[in-house]
């Protein structure tokens, strides 16, 4: 049996929607360094986004598939999975959507993409006429990483102020399942014998 990848989920019944972690997210991430709302110079762009209903509000994010259509349907190998952990190389991007298309979680976000702080453009032909070139804005697929390389884990999980989110590793979750079932069996086996 192959090992699960772990992911961040959320408790739609604890999340208030107060963003704070699509800012953890941002800040984590950001090529500039920010401390301060004041040091911000570009649009907050997580990699994860909340969803409101008239029931819940809850973050979007993605699953980490062992299978990733997402990446299976990059035409350019953006898409890589490596240590459990589905990461889109937005270097190698070419803005296709077609990952998008293929998330079954909708996870998968096209956003500008900015660079030391500065919005990338490109020399492109018109949609509409074909004239061109003419200087537009670059878009990448952005998603969740479960913050690579970051102490203490994913950003929004650690500052989540009402710990409405947390990581689902599968294997813990299967021995917790297992453990579980187990103790009801000998539950069940006391009140037969006892």
């Amino acid at each position: 049996m192959c090992a699960l990848n772990a992911f961040v989920v959320a408790d739609p019944h604890k999340c208030i929607g107060c963003k704070v972690c699509e800012v953890s997210c941002f800040v984590v991430h950001s090529d500039v360094p920010v401390k301060t709302v004041g040091q911000v110079t570009t649009p907050i762009i997580p990699r994860l986004y909340l969803v409101h209903t008239a029931e819940v509000t809850m973050p979007v994010q993605c699953r980490h598939c062992e299978d990733a259509p997402c990446a299976n349907a990059c035409p350019v190998g953006a898409i890589t999975q490596k240590d459990g952990i589905i990461d889109v190389d937005q270097e190698t991007c070419i803005g296709c959507k077609t990952c998008v298309l293929a998330c079954p979680f909708g996870a998968m976000e096209m956003v500008p993409y900015y660079k030391n702080g500065e919005q990338v453009k490109q020399l492109r032909l018109t949609e509409e006429t074909g004239e061109g070139p003419v200087l537009q804005d670059v878009f990448v697929a952005s998603k969740c990483d479960r913050c690579i390389g970051v102490e203490g884990g994913p950003a929004c999980v650690a500052n989540c102020p009402r710990e409405a989110l947390q990581v689902v590793r599968p294997d813990e979750l299967r021995r917790t399942r297992n453990l579980e079932a187990a103790l009801a069996v000998l539950e069940s086996v006391k009140n037969v014998v006892g």
